[in-house]
């Protein structure tokens, strides 16, 4: 293991001595993870009944306690704006450099954390959004949206729907071009990210890119919790994915759904979406559904890019000691910025 992968896994608290005593309960799905993306998984594994050990939702609800004291991400990024939403109050937090605004009017990024709808806070993605902001020259604005089973849908979309509006109604006090908005989203905030772009088109506002990594698409993977062979081993699995959709949606996962936007791959019509760029790995619970939803858009006449990651599991893009997962992620920040010049 290299010294960098060591010192991503000491930021988290984890000792050498955990990683090799962990490392015979991995199972043979081990050895198709990228070598270079196994180091986190060694302090996880699997438990004594063959099932795989994933990161929890509570190893998100962990990271603002993180952020505070330092130890994943810098201090003081990003500033907090909150904002009424329908008579209730959302937070937000804006990324933007001291010289964004010397060019004119920039573009802008409304930003949806992941957790699997059910966890999670801006706090998770302080790092990437600042350095989204820093290299493009944009502002990016978090969703800190409310969460399921006590906020089920449509409680995320209609927060991520009032951060887009506040944002254009407050375009030129925060000097943003309206023409140059994008949207993004890792996980359940990609999905939600996708399912916004399918409600901006249905309500004439435009968007220039959706940004989606790794989204969480589609409640009828792994419906009923069973396993796929070769996906979701790791990180999250399809019992995780089953549990979230229910608590989401407040029915089963897989049972008819026509509510507007609840669910992305539920949508028949995609023509007319915003151009993507979907980034997701060959061993993650979702690729199945990302392929089909960027082959979907691409059918439909909407610029779509796939990548499929060899080797790479759900969220495994946070070990940036990887080339390729720098790779990945730079791929995905230069595709946003080429729609936003473009635009």
């Amino acid at each position: 293991m290299g010294a960098a992968a060591l010192a991503g896994l000491a930021a988290l608290g984890v000792t050498a001595r955990a990683v090799g005593t962990r490392r015979r309960d991995l199972g043979p799905a081990f050895h198709d993870v990228a070598p270079e993306l196994r180091a986190p998984l060694l302090v996880h594994g699997h438990g004594p009944t063959g099932e795989p050990q994933p990161i929890t939702p509570e190893t998100f609800r962990g990271m603002p306690r993180l952020a505070t004291q330092g130890r994943i991400f810098p201090r003081r990024l990003g500033r907090e704006q909150v904002i009424d939403s329908g008579g209730r109050s959302l937070r937000l937090w804006l990324y933007e450099t001291a010289a964004r605004r010397e060019g004119g009017p920039s573009g802008a990024l409304i930003w949806i954390h992941g957790g699997g709808l059910i966890a999670g806070s801006p706090a998770q993605d302080h790092a990437l959004c600042s350095r989204i902001a820093r290299e493009l020259g944009i502002l990016v604005v978090s969703v800190d949206y409310r969460l399921a089973p006590e906020h089920p849908y449509p409680a995320a979309i209609d927060d991520a729907r009032s951060a887009l509006r506040w944002l254009r109604m407050s375009a030129p006090a925060l000097d943003v071009d309206t023409s140059r908005v994008a949207v993004g989203g890792a996980s359940a905030g990609g999905g939600l990210a996708a399912a916004l772009a399918q409600r901006c088109r249905d309500e004439g506002v435009g968007l220039v890119f959706q940004m989606l990594i790794y989204p969480m698409l589609d409640d009828r993977t792994g419906v009923g919790g069973v396993g796929i062979p070769g996906r979701g081993d790791f990180v999250w699995t399809a019992r995780q994915n089953a549990e979230c959709w229910q608590a989401y949606l407040s029915h089963p996962p897989g049972e008819p759904e026509d509510r507007p936007w609840a669910v992305a791959a539920r949508c028949e019509d995609l023509t007319g979406l915003a151009p993507a760029w979907i980034g997701v790995g060959d061993l993650d619970l979702f690729v199945d559904e990302c392929v089909d939803y960027a082959g979907r858009l691409g059918a439909s006449g909407v610029p779509a890019r796939l990548r499929v990651e060899p080797g790479m599991y759900h969220g495994a893009d946070i070990c940036q000691w990887a080339r390729s997962m720098r790779d990945f992620r730079a791929e995905s920040i230069d595709a946003l910025g080429r729609a936003l010049r473009r635009a």
